[in-house]
């Protein structure tokens, strides 16, 4: 194996681990080579096509919630660690656009990020207390948003999330969520 292939293949895994929905065509664009040399890469190193790495990962995420039901993740829970931080998907669909545009509405991202939010407590029950929120960018059909939620800070029962959403890179929506665990 040649060095050039060699860094290549350890971008490639990097570039998958950091962002599970990149599609082959922009690992080729971010690895400068055809979208053939990416599906051999993936294929010799292992790593399944896109729809699979999904598939796997919301599966192994989504048993782990415990604070609402797992149907409620507005999404796909892609990781979960309970009561650190946790990691969705948001594929833009015709549901979730405004009649007259291309354009996401807004309670799309707030529900991803809430839910995400209330997903990653680790209690029985959860719920939004407070929330704060901005919209950064506005998403369009055909996009697909990853949230990243992390718990920053924990006073009694009241746990202070951010969240925060990227389309590519860009990051297009935050929030900070105060949610109230109710122990049973």
């Amino acid at each position: 194996m040649t060095e050039k292939k060699r860094r290549r293949q350890e971008t490639l895994v990097m570039a998958v681990r950091k962002e599970p929905f990149l599609t082959d065509e922009a690992l080729a664009k971010k690895l400068a080579v055809s979208v053939q040399t990416v599906r051999l890469d993936r294929t010799e190193l292992g790593i399944p096509e896109l729809r699979a790495r999904v598939r796997t990962l919301a599966e192994n995420a989504r048993e782990k919630v415990r604070a609402i039901p797992h149907t409620e993740v507005i999404g796909d829970l892609l990781s979960l660690e309970l009561g650190v931080r946790g990691t969705s998907a948001l594929r833009v669909t015709d549901d979730l656009i405004f009649a007259d545009s291309e354009i996401a509405r807004g309670t799309a991202l707030f529900s991803q990020a809430n839910s995400l939010a209330l997903a990653i407590i680790d209690a029985p029950v959860a719920m939004t207390g407070v929330a704060n929120v901005k919209y950064k960018t506005p998403i369009k059909k055909g996009d697909t948003v990853i949230a990243h939620a992390e718990i920053v800070k924990v006073r009694g029962n009241k746990i202070f999330v951010w969240v925060k959403t990227y389309r590519e890179d860009k990051e297009v929506f935050r929030a900070k969520f105060i949610v109230v665990s109710l122990q049973r």
